[in-house]
């Protein structure tokens, strides 16, 4: 199907002679300005990639508009050296497109739309760049920035790996305590990592509150790896530890008295001669501590969380002390690790004692950090049953230099999350004093739309990245059904209401089911970064290419354009978009029409 032409009429024509055509389709152009200069970089990118971004008729013509619009009669050179990655590219036909784009003078479409048409076919078009105001002392290539110049971008996001973040109006519904936390986020990812690395860590730390989930009791409890590449800003999660750092000291100060104590004890009964018979030696306390280090033996771990009656939270802003504790002689614990997610019993022998020990209901949370070569460290292949039970966070990278000196008003983001932190380690002693615990649960109604959204997701999630993700999604149901959880009982704070049952409110419910539309995405561009099987004929990863490189309105012609870019066969594509269709991923509305589900 060639790509026909648009009739000028159409679109407001007007009077205009004919301009002179460039028929050397990938002759570069001297460059006028920097919005040009922009464009020429973003062109030579998709040269390089050898992909046509405009499939269709409907995104080729809109290509012409957005060019014309922005360029003009200069224009036309870029067009024609996008067009002719068409496999039936014209250079009269795309000449004459043309000059119907510069009679119709674009009719709104701007040169948004070619940032958004290259970075839908996968190309990088962030072009991060300063004001230059004096050549730099530093030499050629380099340049001073003033003190008033400002880090400007291209109209699209800087990288073509962008992932959503989650969705801004839900951080005005947050509980108080969680909004006053994510208020201090300079960016959308800054605000995510913010709040999913305050809910892991207050999840904890909620005594006393509990849900039946599959007919099984459930804590609050959470998973989260937050991976992105270096100095992409991950490490504001360090400041998430100072809301439960109150916790941590006060355990850490009981402990030391219950030690010093006990030394006393011992001292004494060291001292005692004839009467030691009717004495009873006395016993080391145990170990209190909220935060427990990764970097521990099997044995150190299991009998640190017996001591604090199963309950601890690893945190560590690098996810490799785990990986490299799990690959040691004694301190492979990941048996353990996945046990307590869903407070299985973990056993362990104590050898000092020879005492066989088992720790009833486990409530482990963890927080970790790293590269996505610290996540591959850490979870091997896609089969591990460890990579199900995580929350998956993947920080796009910002191009931007920070202002480090803005929001200087005396107080530090230190002491500020150091005063939050105090705030919820009153709500952590009102909830240790409650008599009873208390059950959280969702409303019918909330139960039946729980149901039927991760009925369908597992669905299209199945499809695709393959049977190995089954676990993830299944598991992003409990995770999100604890988030409520800890959404619920934070409301607490804001209302003063101690009642049991805790009974979700229909924000709570919405916020978290928010986030894990999110979070499944996330979950599955880390794991198409781990190894797959290479026998089936379209890889998991793949699909998820091949689907988001179709444009939003598609005919049979466009997709297997796509499905050719990626070596996909005719015939494979065509049962590939049938079982798009059948799991909902892209909806069959008429003939040859195809439109992808939002």
């Amino acid at each position: 199907m060639s790509k026909k032409i648009f009739n000028p009429t159409d679109w407001q024509p007007t009077e205009s002679t004919k301009q002179p055509k460039i028929i050397q389709p990938a002759k570069s152009i001297p460059i006028e300005n920097s919005g040009q200069a922009d464009i020429d970089v973003i062109t030579q990118r998709i040269e390089a990639a050898s992909v046509d971004i405009a499939p269709s008729y409907a995104d080729w013509r809109d290509l012409g508009f957005a060019l014309a619009d922005e360029l003009g009669e200069s224009g036309r050179a870029y067009y024609h050296r996008l067009s002719r990655f068409y496999q039936e590219y014209n250079s009269t036909e795309a000449d004459k497109q043309f000059d119907a784009c510069l009679k119709a003078h674009g009719n709104g479409v701007s040169i948004k739309t070619f940032y958004h048409l290259a970075k839908a076919a996968g190309v990088n078009v962030g072009i991060p760049k300063v004001k230059e105001t004096s050549p730099s002392p530093l030499g050629e290539g380099f340049r001073v920035r003033s003190e008033n110049a400002e880090t400007e971008e291209t109209s699209e996001n800087e990288t073509s790996t962008q992932l959503c973040s989650i969705p801004s109006e839900i951080f005005d519904q947050l509980p108080d305590l969680l909004r006053r936390i994510t208020v201090k986020g300079t960016s959308p990812e800054d605000k995510d990592i913010l709040l999913l690395g305050s809910l892991v860590s207050m999840s904890a730390c909620l005594p006393n509150v509990y849900g039946v989930y599959a007919e099984r009791e459930v804590f609050a409890n959470l998973f989260l790896f937050v991976t992105a590449q270096a100095s992409a800003g991950k490490g504001r999660l360090t400041l998430c530890r100072k809301l439960v750092e109150p916790i941590h000291k006060a355990l850490r100060e009981q402990n030391r008295a219950e030690f010093e104590s006990y030394q006393r004890d011992l001292t004494e009964y060291a001292a005692a001669k004839s009467d030691k018979v009717n004495m009873e030696k006395p016993q080391e306390p145990p170990l209190k501590m909220l935060v427990i280090p990764a970097n521990n033996s099997a044995t150190g771990l299991f009998q640190i969380l017996n001591d604090n009656n199963g309950k601890g939270l690893i945190f560590e802003t690098e996810g490799d002390t785990l990986a490299q504790t799990f690959k040691s002689e004694h301190g492979n614990y990941s048996d353990g690790f996945r046990k307590a997610f869903h407070h299985e019993t973990i056993t362990y022998n104590r050898r000092k004692d020879r005492e066989y020990v088992e720790i009833d209901m486990p409530r482990l949370s963890a927080l970790l950090s790293g590269t996505p070569k610290q996540v591959s460290a850490l979870i091997p292949n896609a089969e591990n049953g460890l990579f199900s039970r995580f929350i998956f966070y993947f920080m796009n990278i910002r191009y931007e230099w920070k202002d480090v000196f803005a929001g200087e008003s005396g107080q530090t983001l230190d002491n500020y999350f150091d005063h939050l932190g105090a705030q919820f380690h009153e709500l952590h002693k009102c909830l240790e004093s409650q008599d009873k615990p208390m059950r959280f649960c969702l409303t019918v109604s909330q139960q039946q739309q729980f149901n039927n959204y991760f009925e369908q997701t597992q669905i299209q999630y199945i499809e695709l990245c393959g049977e190995d993700y089954i676990g993830t999604v299944r598991r992003l149901g409990l995770i999100t059904f604890r988030i409520a959880m800890i959404l619920t009982t934070l409301r607490i704070m804001d209302n003063g209401e101690l009642r049991s049952p805790l009974v979700c409110s229909d924000t709570d419910f919405n916020i978290a089911m928010g986030m894990v539309k999110v979070l499944v995405q996330h979950a599955a561009h880390v794991f198409q970064q781990l190894p797959t099987d290479t026998t089936a004929k379209v890889q998991p990863n793949q699909k998820q290419q091949f689907l988001n490189m179709l444009p939003t309105e598609f005919d049979r012609q466009t997709y297997l354009s796509v499905a050719q870019k990626l070596n996909i066969p005719a015939k494979t594509a065509e049962k590939q978009i049938a079982r798009f269709a059948k799991t909902g991923l892209i909806n069959h509305y008429a003939q040859n029409q195809y439109r992808k589900s939002s």
